[in-house]
């Protein structure tokens, strides 16, 4: 049957800290005046960015309004960029690509320019941002650096070196001074990809711009490449598809200028126009031979010449060098991020041998064995192991003439048992397979890597743990969350395969079920003395049935008591992750939970196990499972049963709060129940049931299903919303501005929790008042405030936080997810303009209601982040007094030193992708008071202070992006 653990979600990923772009210790100018930006409080000597709303791993965002109906075409921009294109390079789509500076009388001279860059560059020897240049260089030279210089910059390798870095949702490069580059023994097809190399040798090979615009440069790879995808379709294919399916299948850019002149492929296609515009295309592959006629014999023998040269003098200074000598850089675990890996196989869980997915790891592998199967079979002369010994590394011929890397580590007469170091797996060979490694494959770190699986290290040796593991990942692959960065990393596996992200750690753990354990609830069969632990607000409930394994629990979690009445502090849980197990005070003794959410360091959502309730707790809390009652906790299955009564609809919008709260009212406060199972939902892991009171059964017209429906409190009429009274009797309203939010989530006996976990309010009783938070306090007017800018819409439209209040908002959010997490949840009277809490993305918010929807949502406002949202009647709540102390902290403001106009796409995602998400320093110019403190707005400068030696401000590149624009257009 189902339980809690079931279906165990892939967590959002942990709350990330820290700075926007480069922060540092900021020196104060004689000019500006501006004080170093201060940490927040308890952070340390650094800023910390303010708690963010999660993603998922694999980044499924929901279509969400996020700002303000007259924003929203800045937004769809803002979307619609690709982040791994360069901004400038999208907004000048139009501007024909060029290698060289316009000429023009206010444009430097070419050389000059070039001079003055190296020049910078040497004063800047680590590295200067890309968005930084034109700053530096009018300082230095009083010039402006045209932006039509910045986009060649990538092209000048002798003047510097570029490497693009995304920044959140910004993209940014890197310059450094050019490197030098050393003399290549390659052919010119190769020297070519070496020179593009020395620039973007870091740079997603979709973001390597392609030159390859006319007949002589399209090379016969290229070429070779069309011809592979185009034999897929054996029926033509359109020519505008065949850029996206290049693109996937090579992750490589497809030349530009190719669909404007498809006659470039007719040497290995048949291009059918069927109409004037040359795009509009069908394109069929010739037969082979054809194409094979029709290639560049000339340009085919002499790449044969150039490889074999190549290989051959590669080949003799490895003669003269000893490659057994030379050591293999160590694999780099990736940085945070969306990752995945291929699990390749396993003795036991704590060594699990996997391979990283991703350009510099699987794609890098991929390309060297090609470079070693062109190596070895254009150099024949490459000489078999003569003397092997263990440890060694070879080259080993294996099927279909592919070559892998390999160390040896067994010898036995004529036969060698080798290690794929790259695969993970041995496999014993003959001799004369066995071939010196070319000392140009040393290069790359040895792919096959070991990790641990996080919550199984105990049982790592469990030979029913280890087969279902090995059953359920060998051969796949995973997203993965990295836990522990060490020799061998601890991680999480998720299954993103279907619709939800499956926990892979929690699902093969249910192997160590005892199944003696585990109750089989039998359709028609009758259980009594059950008791029903929690509801939920789409009529669902939970029920304990009298079994063995609840009696073993029982058992459990009173030797448990005893064995913690003087030890608790010891077992504080140190790295809660999605899935752990573990123990959590309630009623008095100590209940099973699973983590099931992590939103910070000190709070995270989990999971009753055995009661089925959902609640946030913090982590202080936790306590983890003695290692001696391990196994035996893990051994009992959940006893929490999810269950539906039959006959009623098992869906929220059904169920009204009169409903939910009679039958959370009838079955929570009665301790014993007899239950029927009618039917079993294995899809669904639900039992459909009829729940009876002793006095009334088996009388299924007087069972607990039968006394809601008679009491017609189920049903949801069309346009109507139930509210409920305080003596207990429904009424209907219906109106524009005020509406009852049917919000009735089952979190089962909320008053039953420790103290600790609620804030200091009453649980019974507690109304909100009409209160109002003081206005936020701001600075002078002139003087200098740290602020963080959570939204930017464009110059004329942004919300700062005053920075040092971020630490008191964090804390403020956290108490509330744990107060509206344990409370009892009532309807609210929901009316327009007014202060109400509500749920977004699994946290609290304080919000005013800005309009009622007739489809159940409401438009409301963060008060305290600035952003506009729609969210369900269900999920809003009163916002009790004790939230309302902290002033609101979201100022909307409007950029100083700029005229007030109406901003164009480019300049509102340009200034977006400049202040949006980063600490600044504001020098308030105005305030334009209101008579609530959210409308309140700001004129202010804004000013990055995160160079060492100079200020920046924000209103000087906004001028000059205008100019730029202006230019362009």
């Amino acid at each position: 049957m189902s339980s809690p653990e079931e279906g165990s979600k892939r967590p959002v990923p942990r709350l990330q800290r820290g700075r926007g772009l480069a922060c540092g210790v900021v020196k104060p100018t004689v000019e500006s005046g501006l004080p170093a930006l201060p940490p927040a409080a308890g952070s340390g000597p650094s800023k910390e960015v303010p708690m963010q709303r999660h993603v998922t791993v694999i980044n499924r965002p929901e279509k969400r309004l996020t700002i303000p109906p007259r924003f929203q075409k800045e937004l769809q921009v803002h979307l619609s960029r690709s982040s791994s294109v360069d901004l400038n390079d999208n907004l000048n789509t139009s501007v024909p690509e060029t290698h060289s500076v316009p000429s023009g009388s206010s444009a430097p001279h070419f050389s000059e320019v070039q001079s003055h860059i190296k020049e910078i560059l040497s004063r800047y020897s680590n590295g200067i941002w890309l968005s930084k240049m034109p700053q530096v260089y009018q300082q230095m030279y009083q010039e402006e650096l045209s932006t039509a210089v910045l986009r060649q910059l990538e092209y000048w390798p002798h003047v510097c070196t570029v490497e693009k870095v995304c920044t959140g949702d910004h993209m940014d490069g890197l310059l450094y001074p050019a490197k030098r580059i050393p003399p290549l023994a390659k052919s010119g097809i190769e020297q070519g990809k070496a020179s593009q190399n020395v620039t973007s040798s870091k740079v997603d090979p979709l973001l390597k711009p392609s030159m390859e615009t006319t007949s002589g440069s399209l090379s016969s790879d290229f070429k070779q490449k069309v011809v592979n995808i185009l034999l897929k379709y054996s029926s033509g294919l359109w020519a505008n598809a065949l850029p996206k399916l290049y693109q996937d299948t090579y992750q490589l850019k497809f030349p530009e200028g190719v669909l404007n002149n498809l006659e470039l492929l007719s040497d290995v296609c048949t291009v059918d126009h069927i109409s004037d515009n040359p795009k509009k295309a069908i394109l069929y592959a010739k037969p082979q031979g054809h194409i094979d006629e029709n290639l560049n014999v000339s340009e085919k023998v002499q790449m044969r010449d150039a490889v074999k040269a190549t290989a051959e003098q590669q080949y003799e200074e490895s003669k003269e060098q000893y490659p057994e000598s030379m050591t293999v850089p160590p694999l780099i675990i990736p940085a945070e991020g969306s990752l995945s890996v291929l699990v390749v196989e396993l003795n036991n869980t704590n060594e699990v041998i996997i391979r990283y997915v991703g350009k510099d790891y699987s794609s890098a592998q991929e390309r060297m064995e090609d470079e070693m199967k062109e190596y070895y079979s254009q150099n024949p002369s490459v000489p078999l192991v003569q003397s092997v010994s263990v440890g060694q590394l070879v080259a080993v011929h294996v099927e279909e003439d592919a070559w892998l890397r390999a160390q040896i580590t067994s010898v036995e007469d004529n036969r060698i048992k080798v290690c794929y170091v790259d695969y993970g797996f041995s496999e014993v060979i003959e001799k004369n397979c066995v071939y010196k490694l070319g000392k140009q494959f040393y290069s790359l770190p040895f792919q096959a890597a070991k990790c641990k699986l996080a919550g199984l290290e105990f049982f790592c040796d469990d030979p029913v743990l280890v087969k279902t593991v090995e059953s359920q990942t060998c051969s796949k692959i995973f997203a993965v969350e990295i836990l522990e960065k060490s020799d061998i990393p601890l991680l999480v596996l998720y299954d993103t395969s279907g619709e939800d992200d499956i926990n892979i750690n929690a699902t093969c753990r249910k192997a160590l079920y005892d199944k003696s354990l585990e109750l089989h609830l039998q359709a028609d069969a009758i259980y009594k003395n059950v008791r029903v632990t929690s509801v939920s607000s789409d009529g669902s409930l939970y029920c304990q049935v009298p079994s063995k394994g609840l009696s073993r629990l029982s058992e459990m979690l009173q030797k448990l008591e005893d064995y913690f009445h003087y030890k608790t502090s010891e077992f504080n849980v140190s790295l809660p992750f999605c899935g752990k197990i573990c123990l959590f005070p309630y009623k008095g003794k100590w209940a099973r939970v699973e983590i099931t959410i992590v939103h910070s360091s000190r709070a995270l959502d989990v999971q009753f196990m055995d009661t089925g309730t959902v609640a946030s707790v913090k982590v202080s809390e936790l306590r983890e499972i003695p290692s001696q009652f391990l196994r035996e906790v893990i051994a009992i299955p959940p006893q929490a049963i999810k269950c539906c009564l039959a006959d009623l609809p098992l869906n929220t919008g059904m169920w009204t709060p009169d409903a939910v709260l009679w039958l959370r009212d009838t079955v929570l406060n009665c301790p014993d129940f007899s239950m029927k199972v009618a039917k079993l939902d294995g899809s669904k892991g639900t039992a459909h049931i009829y729940l009876f009171t002793p006095e009334n059964f088996p009388d299924v017209d007087r069972s607990i299903n039968r006394q809601i429906i008679n009491a017609d409190l189920w049903k949801h009429q069309k346009d109507v919303f139930l509210s409920v009274t305080p003596g207990g009797i429904s009424s209907t309203k219906v109106t524009s501005e005020t509406v009852s939010a049917p919000e009735l989530g089952g979190a089962g006996p909320e008053k039953s929790f420790p103290d600790s976990v609620k804030p200091a309010l009453e649980r019974s009783g507690a109304v909100p008042t009409p209160d109002m938070p003081p206005p936020l306090p701001l600075s002078k007017l002139g003087e200098p405030m740290d602020v963080y800018i959570s939204v930017a819409c464009h110059p004329g439209h942004f919300v700062v936080q005053p920075w040092q209040e971020l630490h008191n908002l964090e804390v403020l959010m956290e108490e509330m997810m744990l107060y509206y997490s344990m409370a009892e949840e009532r309807p609210a009277n929901i009316e327009k303009n007014k202060l109400y809490a509500a749920k977004v993305e699994n946290k609290w918010y304080r919000v005013i209601i800005k309009g009622i929807l007739t489809n159940g949502l409401l438009s409301v406002y963060e008060l305290d982040y600035g952003k506009h949202e729609l969210v369900s009647m269900k999920k809003v709540q009163p916002l009790m007094d004790a939230f309302r102390k902290l002033p609101f902290q979201a100022i909307i403001a409007q950029l100083a030193g700029v005229k007030s106009q109406q901003w164009s796409e480019e300049a509102s995602v340009v200034f977006r992708n400049r202040v949006e998400k980063k600490p600044l320093v504001a020098l308030i110019q105005a305030v334009n008071e209101s008579t609530n403190s959210w409308d309140r707005k700001i004129v202010t400068y804004l000013v990055d202070t995160s160079l060492p030696d100079t200020d920046i401000w924000i209103h000087d590149f906004v001028s000059q992006d205008l100019v730029e624009f202006s230019k362009v257009n």
